[in-house]
Order: C-alpha cells, then structure tokens, then sequence
C-alpha cells in the first residue's frame, strides 16, 4: 500500500475540528456596541414555522388599484421567487383573486429578536425599484445598524428624471473586487440590449458628473462618470456586507412588483414544536453523538476513532449548508422534516465507516499486514457504500425537484407540503455528500496516515489478533 504522509492525519483532525466548531459556534466581532456576524453558525439558522413560528400576511394592490388576474399572478410570482432566492422554502403563497389579495405564510428572520410582522413582510413586499438618476441630490439621513450613513429620499433633478431603471437589467450578480488592497462586495449587472444603449446615452451626457443609483427611495450608490460605457455592464458598490450584495442582487433579479402592495392584515403564527423543544432535541442529538462515539471507539478501535473524527466533519458540512456558513449563500429555512434528514444522512455516515471497519477486520484475520488490511479493506468496501448512498442521493432529488422551488407535482400535492418535503431531501442530500467526502475520503486517508506511526501499528488496534 502507498502510504499517506503522516502529517495528513493531524492537518485533516485539526481542520475538521476547526470548521465543526466555528459552524456550530460561529464568528462574531464586536466594536463598541456594534456586532458583527463574520462567520454564521447554528444560532444564525432560519428555523421553520413549525420550529420558531412566523408571519402570516395578506396584501392587497395599494392605491385603490383593481389588479387583473394576471398582475396578481405576476406579483405572486414575484414574491415566491424573492422566497426561493432567499433559501426560505417553508412557505406558503396564494393569489385570491376574486377578492383581490396575495396570502403568505413564512418564517420569522435569523436574526429577529422583536418579531414585528409589519417589520418582516418588508423583506419580500418591497418594490425593489432600481433607478439611475442624474446627480445625488436627497431629503433624509438614517444610520444603518454599523453607524454608515443611509441617504433617503431624491430631490431635486435626482428625482425628476429617471435616466433607466430596473426592468432594462437582464441579469445581476453580487462578487467581490480589490479595492487598492480592500477586499469590497459588489453588485455587477448587465443590461440588455435596450439597456445597454440608454447606459450608453446616460454616461455621455453626464461625462464627468454624478449618476445615482437607486432601490426604492434609498441611494445605493453615487459614482463618478469616468467614461462613456458602452458595453453595457455595470457595477454597483455602497459598502455592501456579503450578504446585502446577494440580497440586492437577488432583488433585482426578481425584478420589481406590478403594483405597490399595502398590508391588510398581519400577525404571528406561533410555533408548532416550539424553541423549548428544539433544544431538548439538541441535548438529545448530542447524546446520541457520544453514544455513537463511544460504540465506534470501543467496537472498532481505530478505524472508529477515526470514523468519529469524520462524521463531526460530514454534520459541519451539513450545518454550513444550512446556516450560510459562507458568506455568498443565505440561511436555509431548517424545519423538523430537515432536521430528521440530517439525522439518517449521519445514520448513513455511520454505516458507511461500520463497512470499512468489518472489512478491514475481515483481511486481518485472513493474515494480512495492517497495510494491506487497510488498502483491501477499504476498497472492498467502497462499492457496498457507494451503492447505498446513491440510492438515497437519487431518493433526495426526487424529492428536492418535486417538492422544491420547481413544484412539478405541487398541483397534486399543494403548496403547504413543499417546504418540509423540500427541507428534507435537500439535508439528506447535502448529508449523503459530505459522507463521501468525509466518511470515503477524509476518513480513508487519515486511517491510512495514522497507521504509518509505529505506536499505530499493532493489528489489535484495528479489530485484529494481537501482533
């Protein structure tokens, strides 16, 4: 067997361990009374309605406007994307159109500490209109959360004359850019090509002077006309965090609403399980972990040691998928039927490293050296634990495109099943993934590694007869 160096088992230990602590702990910076989120962990999770509870609301056209089927249709659609853009999958969304009203039911924000209603059907009501206006004339100064100035409202020319808007913007995307050594998030966009020639006009004729860019009554940004750009791309900047770049992009992409929508009424829904409940269940999932621990370092020594050390990196895996553990991705909505999938995934981890262990208990008692028990044990075991996982992987899409954002069979189904189905086959998913990557490939070669060190070495260590 070609051995892995013996530095790899300590470097993949040590990094595991790292990222299952900081995604269930996750990173906080404080300045004064001002904290921010660096690295997102447990506590940053949407948890569903049936975990935390949420909001349920109903709109109208506001205005007095009588919106046709079709507009509520579309303002509907509006919304359920901004829904799906934003991992909040447990929902529920109807169109009443016979008495002209948008119903929804959706999760209370991470973050949310007030649970105001009113406060958190702005995240998928607002208009999300994007204008660029001559100059950077405005009313009104707030202060977001960080203490950086919010100008409000435009004034003046700013708010006379709109050079082009949102619905000219074919796509937009949040990345990041170097800044003279400053990392900046950023919102890119391109705009088709009727966009691209009104861009074009806009930038000759004020060369040199200020276009605005603006979301609603709130200024985003205000270059400086450099050049005449004509290739149709644009970039905006306002000293965005990660999170509202994705968050602006994800609104434009959805594009603007056909009509500005007023509140009818809005209320909490309380929750069906409950935060007290949430954490018996985390106590309870922490003591059937060390339960498991126990079994597999007593059962089968080392190869169970190390199967440990894997599974904490296949449930950190699992966790940052649905915390937003980084930063481009936001929060999946967590419900009970998600957390059930996580559950059988580690279930599925644990097999997997059971196979390997018995085979490699198999080939020590037909005689063999630790390294080639190892080297035949593992890749005895390797088509058993592909086969099984593949059949859940194949179960969990199915069940993520039939119940997910796609709803291919929601009209047999409804929309009120989707997002726990969807919750489900989307953390079995992501938990039968990062199974192969720790329990077949972490685990694999970090067993091999530690085997190398002489103190390692002794058959009995791995389910064999005392050398």
């Amino acid at each position: 067997m070609k051995r892995v160096a013996k530095p790899v088992f300590f470097i993949l230990a040590v990094l595991i361990i790292a990222f299952a602590v900081t995604s269930v702990f996750g990173i906080d910076t404080q300045y004064g009374d001002i904290v921010i989120t660096r690295i997102k962990g447990i506590d940053d999770i949407r948890w569903g309605i049936d975990i935390k509870g949420g909001v349920e609301a109903t709109f109208q056209p506001a205005d007095g406007v009588d919106a046709t089927p079709e507009q509520l249709e579309s303002a509907k659609s509006v919304i359920e994307t901004r829904m799906v853009a934003n991992n909040i999958t447990d929902y529920e969304l109807y169109a009443d159109t016979s008495s002209n009203r948008i119903i929804v039911r959706f999760p209370w924000k991470e973050e949310t500490t007030n649970y105001d209603p009113n406060e958190a059907i702005e995240e998928i009501s607002a208009t999300a209109t994007l204008t660029f206006r001559p100059g950077n004339s405005y009313e009104t100064v707030d202060y977001a959360e960080d203490g950086t100035p919010v100008m409000k409202t435009p004034t003046g020319e700013t708010a006379e004359t709109v050079l082009l808007d949102g619905s000219l913007v074919e796509s937009a995307q949040a990345g990041v850019i170097n800044d003279n050594g400053q990392t900046q998030y950023v919102v890119s966009l391109e705009f088709n090509s009727e966009g691209a020639e009104a861009f074009k006009e806009a930038t000759t004729t004020y060369l040199n002077q200020t276009i605005s860019i603006w979301m609603d009554d709130i200024m985003l940004s205000y270059p400086t006309v450099n050049s005449v750009i004509s290739d149709g791309s644009a970039q905006i900047s306002g000293n965005f965090t990660a999170e509202e770049a994705t968050a602006l992009a994800t609104k434009i992409n959805a594009g603007a609403l056909p009509f500005s929508l007023e509140t009818v009424n809005a209320g909490s829904i309380s929750p069906t399980l409950g935060s007290n409940s949430l954490y018996a269940m985390g106590v309870a999932a922490v003591i059937a972990l060390v339960f498991i621990a126990l079994f597999m370092i007593i059962v089968f020594r080392m190869p169970g040691f190390v199967a440990v050390i894997a599974l904490l990196g296949q449930l950190a895996i699992t966790i940052m998928a649905v915390s937003g553990y980084f930063p481009v991705f936001n929060s999946f909505t967590m419900t009970l039927p998600g957390i059930a999938g996580m559950i059988l995934s580690i279930g599925m981890g644990v097999d997997a490293n059971i196979i390997t262990a018995e085979r490699i208990k198999e080939e020590l008692k037909k005689g063999k050296s630790v390294d080639s028990a190892i080297n035949a044990g593992t890749k005895n075991s390797l088509s058993a634990i592909i086969d099984g996982n593949m059949t859940v992987v194949i179960v969990a899409v199915i069940l993520i495109l039939v119940f997910g954002p796609f709803n291919m069979l929601s009209f047999i189904f409804g929309l009120s099943t989707t997002g726990s189905i969807y919750a489900f086959g989307y953390t079995l998913l992501i938990g039968v993934i990062s199974n192969f990557i720790m329990g077949i490939g972490a685990a694999r070669l970090m067993l091999k590694s530690i085997s190398g060190f002489k103190i390692f070495r002794n058959p009995k260590l791995y389910g064999g007869a005392k050398k």
